[in-house]
């Protein structure tokens, strides 16, 4: 059980359930935050988990203006963009991506069968956004981990039972994926005044002040408080989910599909830059990703 947590513990502000759509070319995502119910939570912008089986997946496509935050559950993607890099994200595996002035890039299944992940999108800085596009990538073997009474963390970003990530956000961001064994009980410090959420992969849990357990799918919004959270596994099977957190930006945002600025002119700029393969986007003009040329998309 992690300590050092003063204060009372941060309340569910609001919990609902990430049901499936359909997302890419035949992939189906679970969007819990980028949704109807919840456009924006400061500074995060998408989380979605997803699934998918080729020849399904997300062929070529454009970012700028905020980070893509990768982590495989389950199979393998392969990702590729315009400036050649390319490789795997197996299972457990992370790739912190900082799109900044723009990428194009795709993601394709990588093995036979169905390949589930989260994926996180950033919102970064003004100052940020036009930044060279950057990634961090770590292989499953590398991530920090740590156990202690019940309680088991794998640390994306942030720290954790006194581990820390490698990772380093320009958003300052915290990503912790925790396994509560039957009984065992958190509780992780967050900074007051962060913006928090939980996501719910298995199991069930007690979270914060809520009577009733909150199961797979469904996220749970945290509320204002220097308490940290609370977290209890009542059941007799493993909880798991994961704890992100964020610095708000309290900046404006703009966005139109996988473009994300702050001013209405800055977005048209992007869609010029982009339509013109200018300004970042200078190499889209002659690139497909190998596996959108053999999947035909």
């Amino acid at each position: 059980m992690s300590s050092n947590v003063v204060g009372d513990p941060r309340p569910v502000s609001r919990k609902f359930l990430a049901r499936p759509q359909r997302e890419g070319v035949g992939a189906t995502v679970r969007r819990s935050i980028g949704r109807y119910e919840l456009k924006y939570f400061d500074p995060f912008l998408v989380l979605d988990e997803f699934s998918v089986t080729a020849p399904a997946g997300f062929p070529d496509h454009p970012h700028r203006g905020f980070e893509t935050v990768t982590y495989m559950l389950q199979g393998s993607v392969t990702h590729e963009d315009f400036e050649g890099h390319k490789g795997t994200i197996n299972a457990g595996d992370l790739q912190w991506m900082t799109a900044g002035r723009g990428i194009v890039h795709s993601e394709m299944p990588a093995a036979a069968g169905t390949q589930k992940g989260l994926q996180l999108w950033i919102n970064l800085p003004s100052k940020y956004k036009m930044i060279e596009p950057r990634y961090q990538e770590m292989s499953s073997s590398d991530i920090s981990e740590a156990s202690d009474d019940g309680v088991h963390v794998r640390v994306i970003a942030g720290e954790s039972l006194g581990v820390t990530s490698p990772i380093q956000t320009r958003t300052p961001t915290m990503y912790l994926d925790f396994t509560l064994e039957p009984s065992a009980k958190l509780r992780q410090p967050i900074p007051a005044s962060w913006n928090a959420f939980v996501y719910v992969l298995e199991g069930e849990g007690i979270f914060g002040n809520s009577r009733s357990p909150a199961t797979a799918h469904h996220i749970l919004l945290l509320g204002s408080g220097d308490g940290g959270l609370v977290a209890k596994n009542k059941s007799s099977k493993a909880l798991r989910f994961i704890l992100v957190g964020g610095e708000p930006l309290d900046e404006p945002v703009v966005q139109h599909g996988p473009f994300v600025m702050n001013t209405d002119e800055e977005i048209q700029q992007t869609i010029e830059d982009y339509e013109n393969c200018a300004n970042g986007f200078e190499k889209a003009r002659h690139w497909k990703s190998e596996s959108t040329i053999l999947f035909g998309h």
